[in-house]
């Protein structure tokens, strides 16, 4: 199984948080990133734009602003609540590369 469904479900949910939540617009305001998700197994992409997560696919980017690292059984146990985003960055089971501000502000996203 792949995590595809868990993540474009997740996508499908912070867009209608942004959609319905002042405080998240505001944050989201003028960000414009690219953003990679490495899974070993699975490379994911999507661009954070107009304060959504948009172009979800398939796929390496070359130039992604943002690039998490893990695993499938890691962000799938995220989604479903079982492990908590912290500490799996705390464990190193998470890894992230790129601006602290932006990655700060796209912990929302989990």
């Amino acid at each position: 199984m792949t995590v595809e469904p868990l993540l474009r479900d997740l996508i499908e949910k912070f867009n209608e948080k942004s959609d319905n939540d002042k405080a998240l617009r505001a944050e989201l305001e003028g960000m414009d990133k690219k953003v990679m998700l490495d899974l070993g197994s699975e490379v994911y992409n999507f661009h954070l734009h107009d304060r959504k997560a948009q172009d979800f696919k398939e796929g390496r980017l070359e130039n992604a602003d943002l690039t998490m690292t893990s695993d499938p059984e890691t962000i799938q146990g995220i989604i479903e609540g079982k492990i908590k985003p912290m500490k799996a960055f705390a464990l190193r089971k998470v890894r992230i590369k790129g601006d602290l501000n932006d990655v700060l502000r796209l912990r929302k996203l989990f």
